[in-house]
């Protein structure tokens, strides 16, 4: 593998080979850390910003990239923030699946497959028009776009024929209703839906829900929220389309009607959120951030009104199907029975049910409450930045002690006093769900959500110094895997969405989300460590990962290292299996960030950037040689008591610097070489700083005073 000259190194005397494997493993998956889905915003954005790739032209794409994929993420009028993961028959802004055919009690007619996506997700038969009648309009035909009607009187209606009870829609499994259509952009009209269910004889008007036109003439994806009409119960037997057209002969074009499910995922706001802060403190973008506050307030509003932490302090999720119940009831070994409709995916995982009060999604609420907190602590501090305030504006005094009330609160609920971790979430029920979801509780300690009391046990449990009853992976075997811990160590085949009905079937370990593992998790596993059991802990960890990973490149890459491992399955590219490493497993790209982000503790903000080293006891020294920061190239190298900074590039604002409380020496080397000042500076607080004028130094040595 050869990797460009100027991408980043990593430097330890006597860890040569080691620094290599790092460097290596980073390049590996750099090329794909370009944006994906909203999921990805957090932990993809700092990994491709920071090395200052410019002989193949990947950091200016990238820049580019991000700013403009972050600025266009699509923000519905209420503030819920589009998945983006890819095309499908479900919401448009959610979750790609489950598709409205995967459940019983939803329906739909697909008179066009044009630009859907196809078999196996879907059946491959047309629907014909036989069940709807169509009243003061007229029927063209049906071609590749759709079913051509011509409206020839002004409110024209579509109904559907009566349903049969059997097929009748269960509006648990139809939370909302798509319509596939064209309509010229002139239309003027206020189109509805009205329904008949097995408790009403008659359309009636307060069973009515209106929805906008299209307003191009182009195909649209009409969503309507059934669910939010208190009327909208029981069995649908017949649907009428009103299309209150004020105007005759009016050309439209159907490609499809049908149930969909609520396949939102509850952690997208926070994502962008973060997403947007590391563009903004790693690039220093002004602009970017006077377009995007606002847009990242209004999306930390909807978190705090539609999934009530203002009110509750934890994430809670009330869309329909995200109950936090399983979607299986097990009948026996072998067979479960399906409850269609519950279960569905939320925040990472689109087979585990999560949701209700979800555990998971709080404890990155917690996280993106703190981003938002120094974010806005920043713009009051920096007038000058010139950023919008506006009714969305959030107080930095409010989120400290909200970020607080979260912790708390989150501490105390989704504590299992029994297995003394952290629970995926507790259901409408009041069930909790536990099966030793290691990710969950290695990123409660990473983003400081877990108390140290509970951080403690957490890697006492996940090392294997203490055993878990009833888990059936308990001490070394947590870490069979070797490249990162065990995603569960108690087997699952019970908590699902009803689209995944027999687990069973797998054995342990063959799947992600039951015994198997994700590389980019080992990442929350490291920093875990070195902020509770320390440097030399994380080190050693660390090692055996590069000692697993120098392996596999030995071998040929992942997929050859474990072609003839017959418990290895790996998941990716469609296929389902137990360990996650490539494909749509980007994250694999934060394992290498424990040096900048850990051991460096190279931290960016708007005015300047902290560092904070933890070194391993045999490192003399650690060096990162090119850093991309506010358009300057910076190397930084820090050994127990000294921390060199050098600036190269295109020289902007003078920055501070924000090292760790002590007493230091700060000698300033100018560009020729000569020392130009030689001070003592007292950092008794974590907002002291130093300031630098780049264009006058282009050294700085910080050495620590006894």
């Amino acid at each position: 593998m050869t990797i460009p000259d100027d991408f980043p190194r990593f430097s330890v005397p006597g860890f040569e080979k080691e620094m290599v494997l790092l460097r290596t493993m980073f390049w590996l998956h750099y090329p794909k850390s370009g944006p994906g889905a909203t999921l990805w915003d957090e932990w993809m954005s700092a990994p491709a910003l920071w090395p200052p790739l410019t002989s193949q032209n990947y950091h200016d794409k990238f820049l580019k990239q991000w700013k403009n994929t972050l600025s266009s993420r699509f923000i519905d009028p209420e503030g819920y923030v589009a998945t983006h993961q890819h095309p499908s028959i479900t919401h448009q802004h959610g979750w790609p699946f489950p598709f409205w055919n995967f459940g019983k009690g939803s329906a739909g007619w697909h008179f066009s497959f044009k630009n859907t996506v196809g078999p196996p997700f879907r059946f491959d038969k047309l629907a014909t028009t036989e069940d709807w009648i169509l009243q003061g309009a007229e029927s063209l035909g049906i071609n590749e776009e759709g079913w051509k009607i011509k409206l020839n009187s002004e409110n024209a209606s579509l109904s559907l024929k009566t349903l049969e009870k059997k097929i009748a829609i269960d509006v648990y499994q139809a939370p909302f209703i798509q319509i596939r259509w064209i309509a010229p952009g002139s239309i003027n009209a206020e189109p509805y839906i009205e329904w008949i269910s097995d408790t009403s004889a008659s359309y009636n008007y307060n069973r009515r829900i209106y929805f906008d036109p299209p307003s191009q003439n182009k195909m649209v994806y009409t969503m309507i929220p059934m669910y939010k009409h208190p009327e909208w119960k029981g069995n649908i037997t017949q649907l009428k389309i009103g299309f209150g057209n004020t105007k005759k002969n009016i050309p439209i074009t159907i490609q499809a009607i049908f149930t969909h499910y609520d396949t939102r995922h509850n952690v997208n706001a926070q994502s962008f959120i973060r997403g947007c802060a590391n563009y903004f403190w790693w690039t220093g973008d002004y602009s970017f951030l006077r377009k995007n506050i606002n847009r990242m307030r209004k999306a930390f509003h909807y978190m705090m009104t539609e999934h009530r932490t203002r009110e509750l302090n934890i994430v809670f999720t009330g869309w329909v199907g995200h109950e936090g119940r399983t979607g299986l009831q097990k009948i026996s070994e072998k067979e479960n029975r399906i409850l269609h409709g519950n279960g569905i995916g939320n925040n990472y995982w689109d087979l585990l049910p999560f949701g209700y009060k979800d555990a998971y999604a709080t404890l990155r609420y917690y996280d993106t409450v703190k981003v938002m907190e120094k974010l806005e602590s920043e713009i009051l501090a920096h007038p000058g930045w010139n950023i919008p305030g506006g009714i969305f504006k959030l107080d930095p005094a409010y989120l400290e002690k909200h970020a607080e009330n979260v912790k708390q609160t989150g501490n105390d609920m989704f504590w299992n006093k029994e297995t003394e971790r952290f629970v995926a979430a507790i259901d409408i029920d009041g069930k909790k769900w536990d099966y030793g979801f290691t990710f969950v509780n290695l990123e409660a300690i990473h983003y400081n959500f877990a108390t140290r009391e509970h951080a403690e046990k957490i890697l006492g449990w996940i090392s294997g110094e203490r055993t878990v009853s009833g888990d059936t992976s308990t001490g070394k075997d947590i870490y069979h895997w070797r490249f990162a811990p065990r995603s569960t160590t108690k087997r699952n085949t019970e908590y699902y969405a009803f689209v995944w009905s027999a687990p069973q079937n797998i054995p342990w370990g063959g799947q992600v989300q039951d015994g198997g593992a994700v590389l980019g998790w080992s990442y929350h596993d490291l920093m875990a460590r070195l902020k509770i059991k320390g440097a030399d802990n994380c080190w050693n960890r660390l090692k055996q990962i590069l000692e697993w990973f120098d392996q596999v490149q030995t071998a040929g890459g992942y997929r050859k290292y474990y072609k003839d491992r017959k418990d290895a399955t790996l998941q990716g590219g469609g296929t389902a299996g137990g360990l996650g490493l490539d494909f749509e497993f980007v994250e694999s790209i934060l394992v290498p960030q424990i040096v900048i982000d850990g051991f460096i503790g190279f931290q960016p903000c708007g005015d300047g950037f902290a560092i904070n080293p933890s070194l391993p006891g045999d490192w003399r020294s650690c060096m990162i040689d090119r850093i991309y920061f506010h358009g300057m190239i910076f190397s930084v190298k820090a050994s127990k008591d000294t921390i060199e900074i050098s600036c190269t590039g295109e020289i902007r604002d003078p920055c501070n610097i924000y090292p760790p409380e002590a007493s230091w020496n700060v000698k300033k080397i100018s560009p020729t070489g000569e020392e130009t000042e030689s001070r003592q500076i007292s950092i008794n607080r974590s907002n002291s700083s130093i300031m630098v004028d780049w264009r006058e130094v282009s050294k700085i040595i910080l050495e620590k005073n006894p």
